[in-house]
């Protein structure tokens, strides 16, 4: 690898001499957590109507093998069965996210994990190494192209994906440095997708963790065939960060994969609503100010950069959604599902979808939300760097105001869920999908995860 940048040779070492005995106890307990809230959204959202397509259509054309899709007895390759499963874990909004990164590696890292071990025979701990592997890489690289890769239209999980899925193919197949780095820079030629959606929708959001999952491992077997990448794929001319977010890294951007680095697997930010991440600081704010929501006549929602063009005035539905995709990226509508009490939840996600709750124009919500003004503040990024928060301030009938500022959401590591609330998370997207007794069967072996247990023991439980 003498002919390979130090970026990009830190980031193939990170990925080659990473060890299970060498990972912190918080970062397995990161990847523990992970994995339960990930394998609850798979199974919770496999239902969905582009879940259910997604998977006729792979059942129609998939390459034979030994992973399964979550939740059914069909087996496929590695690379189609985590396209499938990626697919439902990012297909309603509710997976994990990741702060710093403004994206959402569970959906990818723990698909590909699980398929990959069950197609070599690993054990736990083999895929527990590779989920940290994967989601190291993919979240280190996405720090370094924050906030601009975001603030310049593309979805960072779509462009990071591939690199996540490619680093844990590399470390559970054992890949060497070299290999390893040709895995990492075909992975690149795989990266694509924008927010568009937020404005116009497209359902094919949804598919955005399953495609750069099943590109990140086949990138990985091309590169096992011999097939090879321009080692200079992120810091060249015409790298990553100089073509998609329009800088160079800095000189000493080869730190942030050190051994020595802070784990970003112990800053899991575990959804409690199922909506874009930026949203769920202002859902909080507006719980606190739901008790006044009658006398409320309007609202100042403060908004940074990043978190306007995605929930604010640059998505172009943000006032009037018309589909699934435009309510889970609408700020006014979020906001006003708090305050009013409706919650943003799964539940009242999917009555909306399926037809059961209207927020058409003359609804409450849709009242509410049109009292709702937002904002850019300048001072928010520079004072907030990589952390989504909410500047609110409430006007009543009275004359009065009232300002709320929420930093750190619930469900993210400065405020996270409690255990209990995290179970029942699961629960509540498993039970009926899988019956009580089977859903606690799985949370108990997740929770215990004993890492001598066979994958494909594992993977039984999530069959029906």
């Amino acid at each position: 690898m003498s002919t390979t940048p130090p970026l990009e040779s830190a980031v193939a070492r990170l990925v080659t001499e990473l060890d299970y005995d060498s990972i912190p106890a918080e970062a397995i307990d990161g990847a523990r957590r992970l994995m339960q809230d990930q394998l609850a959204v798979q199974i919770g959202c496999a239902s969905l109507p582009w879940s259910r397509t997604v998977l006729e259509l792979t059942l129609a054309s998939h390459s034979p093998g030994a992973a399964h899709v979550t939740g059914s007895a069909h087996t496929m390759s590695a690379a189609d069965a985590a396209f499938v499963n990626a697919t439902y874990g990012h297909g309603f909004e509710y997976d994990d996210a990741h702060r710093s990164s403004s994206s959402h590696p569970g959906s990818t890292v723990v698909s590909a994990a699980l398929a990959v071990g069950e197609e070599t025979g690993a054990t736990l701990r083999e895929v527990i190494t590779g989920i940290v592997a994967g989601y190291e890489v993919y979240t280190r690289i996405g720090i370094l192209a924050a906030p601009e890769l975001l603030e310049r239209g593309f979805h960072p999980h779509g462009l990071l994906s591939a690199f996540g899925a490619a680093a844990v193919v590399a470390k559970m197949r054992g890949f060497d440095a070299e290999t390893t780095v040709h895995a990492l820079s075909i992975a690149m030629s795989h990266s694509a997708g924008t927010t568009e959606y937020t404005s116009s929708g497209g359902s094919v959001k949804r598919l955005h963790a399953g495609i750069g999952t099943r590109n990140g491992i086949r990138a990985a077997e091309m590169a096992a065939a011999g097939i090879t990448g321009p080692t200079t794929f992120l810091t060249g001319r015409k790298g990553f960060y100089r073509s998609y977010v329009g800088r160079p890294v800095a000189e000493n951007a080869a730190q942030q994969f050190t051994p020595d680095a802070p784990f970003e697997i112990t800053r899991v930010w575990i959804k409690p609503y199922c909506c874009c991440g930026i949203n769920h600081a202002y859902i909080d704010g507006a719980r606190q100010l739901a008790a006044k929501a009658g006398a409320v006549t309007s609202i100042r929602l403060g908004i940074q950069s990043g978190g306007d063009v995605i929930i604010g005035n640059q998505n172009a539905i943000a006032y009037a959604p018309r589909t699934i995709e435009h309510l889970q990226y609408s700020l006014p509508f979020q906001f006003a599902l708090a305050i009013t009490g409706h919650g943003n939840g799964f539940r009242v996600h999917h009555d909306y979808l399926s037809g059961a709750l209207d927020l058409g124009p003359d609804s409450a919500v849709a009242e509410m939300a049109r009292r709702v003004r937002i904002e850019v503040d300048t001072e928010l990024d520079a004072a907030y760097p990589g952390r989504w928060v909410a500047d609110i301030t409430a006007t009543y009938d009275d004359g009065s105001s009232e300002h709320v500022f929420v930093d750190n959401p619930l469900g993210t590591a400065e405020n996270p869920m409690s255990a209990d609330d995290l179970d029942a998370k699961f629960r509540d997207l498993t039970a009926v999908a899988m019956g009580a007794e089977r859903s606690e069967t799985l949370l108990k072996s997740i929770t215990a995860s004993d890492p001598d247990l066979p994958v494909a023991e594992f993977a039984a439980l999530l069959r029906p």
